[in-house]
C-alpha cells in the first residue's frame, strides 16, 4: 500500500499530466486531485500550505514534494519509491 497522494491541479496542465503519469508508473493507484481552477478558495489553501502559486503541487502523505520537476528529481535521486512506501 502506498502513501496517500494529494495533487493540486488545473484542467489543462501538461505538468500535472506528466506528474500523474509518473506516479501511476510507480504504482500509485489513486491520486486525490484538487482542481484549483474550479475552486479559488482551494488555490488560496494551496498557496498557504506551499508558498507557491503554480500547479501541480504534490503531497505524498504529509510531505510536500513540490511540482512536476521536483517529483521527477526525487524519482531520479531514488527517493520517490521509499517515500511512497513509507509507513503512514
Amino acid at each position: 500500500m502506498t502513501q496517500p497522494v494529494l495533487m493540486y491541479t488545473t484542467a489543462v496542465c501538461p505538468y500535472c499530466m506528466r506528474a500523474k503519469q509518473l506516479l501511476k508508473a510507480r504504482g500509485v493507484a489513486a491520486i486525490e486531485e484538487v482542481r484549483v481552477d474550479l475552486d479559488p478558495e482551494r488555490r488560496d489553501e494551496m498557496m498557504q500550505k506551499t508558498g507557491r502559486r503554480t500547479v501541480p503541487q504534490i503531497f505524498i502523505g504529509t510531505t510536500h514534494v513540490g511540482g512536476c520537476d521536483d517529483l521527477y528529481a526525487l524519482d531520479a535521486a531514488g527517493g520517490l519509491l521509499p517515500l511512497l512506501a513509507a509507513d503512514a
